[in-house]
């Protein structure tokens, strides 16, 4: 999907892989978590003005295909989706606290990577794959 934004004197398109883990990559992104996870990080996407290509929410990650504006940082996208989720997320689902102690939802870190066109389908096949018994592990 090539899809080019407009603003006063640009053109542009900037999309990101982005994956992060649970703090301790504790496989707590299950059932009502992940639903909520999705719920919350499409809330961002239309706050924020991103579009969301694509999203898996595994049990210990989360992948995603987000396009941005060029007024946002990557750093600062994942500041505001690792940090709003995580109060949400540990204040609406209080059990999780046994498995994450301490303040964060997340571990440190994040993995990102831009996105050119000739990529695109192979990156959105990758994350559509996550979770299929034929999938690779990817290290992280």
């Amino acid at each position: 999907m090539r899809k080019y934004w407009t603003g006063c004197h640009t053109k542009h398109r900037l999309q990101y892989h982005l994956v992060w883990v649970p703090k301790y990559r504790k496989r707590v992104l299950l059932g009502k978590v992940a639903s909520r996870l999705k719920g919350l990080l499409c809330e961002a996407a239309k706050v924020n003005g991103w579009a969301i290509s694509e999203l898996s929410v595994q049990r210990d990650h989360a992948h995603m295909l987000l396009q941005i504006g060029p007024e946002t940082s990557v750093s600062r996208v994942m500041q505001l989706i690792k940090g709003g989720t995580s109060v949400k997320l540990r204040k609406e689902f209080p059990e999780l606290e046994e498995f994450l102690w301490g303040d964060n939802f997340w571990a440190d870190g994040y993995f990102a990577e831009t996105v050119g066109s000739t990529q695109e389908e192979t990156i959105r096949k990758h994350i559509r794959d996550q979770g299929m018994p034929h999938a690779a592990s990817h290290g992280l």
